[in-house]
C-alpha cells in the first residue's frame, strides 16, 4: 500500500494551497484517511481526518480554514488549505488506516510528507 502526497510549496500569508494524497488502493479500503503535520521542533499533529462514512473532523487551530475531501475515483484525498499563517509551515502527511478484514482492526499507512512554507 503506497500513499503519494504532494502539493506542498511557498506561498505568502493568506495564501491557498491544495495538498494531494494518491493512494495504490481503492480509498473504502480505509476506515480514515487524515493529513498531520509536523513543524520544525514540534511533535507530529493531527489536522484533519475523514472517515469511510464521510464524517469529517478538525484540528481547532484549522477549522473554517482547511477543508478535507476525498475523489473517490482517483482513489485521493484532498486537503484544501486557506488563508495561511506563518504557523501553518510544516510537512504535511497523509495517513490511511487499512482496514484489515475479518479482525476489526486497522493498519496505519504514511505518506512521505510535503512541505508547506509560508511567508510573511
Amino acid at each position: 500500500v503506497q500513499l503519494q502526497a504532494s502539493g506542498g510549496g511557498l506561498v505568502q500569508v493568506g495564501g491557498s494551497l491544495r495538498l494531494s494524497c494518491a493512494a495504490s488502493r481503492n480509498i473504502f479500503s480505509f476506515n480514515s484517511m487524515s493529513w498531520y503535520r509536523q513543524a520544525p521542533g514540534k511533535q507530529r499533529e493531527l489536522v484533519a481526518t475523514i472517515t469511510v462514512g464521510g464524517i469529517k473532523n478538525y484540528a481547532d487551530s484549522v477549522k473554517g480554514r482547511f477543508t478535507i475531501s476525498t475523489d473517490n475515483a482517483k482513489n485521493t484525498v484532498y486537503l484544501q488549505i486557506n488563508s495561511l499563517k506563518p504557523e501553518d509551515t510544516a510537512v504535511y502527511y497523509c495517513n490511511g488506516n487499512l482496514i484489515v478484514p475479518g479482525t476489526g482492526k486497522y493498519d496505519p499507512y504514511w505518506g512521505q510528507g510535503t512541505l508547506v512554507t509560508v511567508s510573511s
